[in-house]
């Protein structure tokens, strides 16, 4: 059983008379947790149920918090006049959307994180450690989002170590993916349906380039990995991106083309049947024949939008895992 609880500006609580079809939606990076629900202004609450821009909101799914922050919209139209309210809320990761700019050295990224979440009073949970220690950054003009999603791209290139930056009930959390692995399978009982589709166009790169400008020799280093065999196969898809000091340009290279060296394909489950322990960054177990290849395998949840009704959950969810991109 789903509920909304607001809070208002004047710390009064209370549930609203919500429509069906509330949406909480998570993101791996780059976006907060959504949440969008309609209210049906209830004249037996009176001024009680008067919420505002700000209002906390929680999503309690059977007694527990599953989502938690703050409406930033609010729309209205002629129906029931202006009695229908659509709302959008965000977690604690929208105010990682603030931008500043940083400078900092020899920190890793979960250092960086909460030195981050102590500056802008953000609230922490658990925040595993990664262990790549960068050299020197300097952020200027960036949302806070995007520095820690950098910091956290460099542990991935460098130790091949992705970790998962989201809000879990109102605290900001850093895990591993290999500890957010769910006993829950996804197979043609438990999903309703799929998209599935392959390509080379985009993500693709069978050549990684990366150059180094070496202050003490006056020259440009070159670092190359390529697969002989795909260039073959698909023509040269050819990565080039610099390297800054301290970083390993050969580690790099052979990282970056492991990552990238296959086609992209993508899979979206939809209508699955709901759990709210799924969200992104969450891996699940999959088992599909899709025709051209057969998946049998933890996969990594790149999106989870979740769709609440009075009797029923489903869940739409994009998926990455070897040759699929979220």
């Amino acid at each position: 059983m789903a509920q909304l609880l607001i809070t208002n500006e004047k710390g009064v609580s209370f549930f609203p008379l919500v429509e069906e079809g509330v949406e909480w939606t998570t993101d791996r990076r780059g976006s907060p947790g959504t949440l969008k629900f309609t209210v049906l202004k209830d004249k037996a609450l009176g001024n009680i149920g008067e919420f505002g821009e700000g209002s906390a909101v929680n999503l309690l799914v059977n007694g527990k918090t599953v989502f938690y922050g703050f409406v930033f919209t609010k729309q209205r139209d002629k129906t029931n006049g202006g009695g229908v309210i659509r709302c959008t809320a965000y977690d604690q990761i929208r105010y990682l959307k603030n931008k500043d700019t940083y400078v900092y050295e020899n920190k890793t990224a979960d250092v960086f994180i909460k030195m981050v979440a102590a500056d802008y009073g953000l609230n922490l949970g658990e925040i595993e450690s990664t262990s790549y220690v960068i050299p020197s950054r300097t952020e200027e003009n960036a949302t806070l989002l995007d520095m820690i999603e950098n910091a956290l791209d460099l542990e991935l290139t460098n130790q091949k170590e992705m970790f998962v930056l989201y809000d879990d009930a109102g605290k900001l959390t850093l895990k591993n993916i290999s500890n957010m692995r769910l006993n829950l399978l996804i197979d043609p009982q438990t999903g309703e349906n799929y998209d599935y589709t392959s390509s080379i166009d985009e993500q693709t790169y069978n050549q990684i380039k990366l150059a180094y400008d070496n202050q003490n020799t006056g020259k440009r280093d070159i670092f190359i990995a390529k697969d002989s065999a795909h260039i073959n196969e698909w023509g040269v898809l050819q990565y080039f991106g610099t390297l800054k000091e301290g970083e390993n340009g050969a580690a790099k290279a052979d990282a970056l083309l492991s990552l990238y060296n296959s086609k992209t394909r993508r899979l979206k489950i939809t209508r699955a049947f709901g759990d709210v322990r799924v969200r992104a960054g969450s891996m699940v177990a999959v088992s599909l024949d899709l025709g051209d290849i057969v998946v049998n395998s933890y996969m990594l949840v790149e999106k989870a939008v979740h769709v609440f009704g009075e009797h029923e959950h489903f869940m739409t969810l994009n998926l990455r895992g070897g040759e699929f991109v979220g």
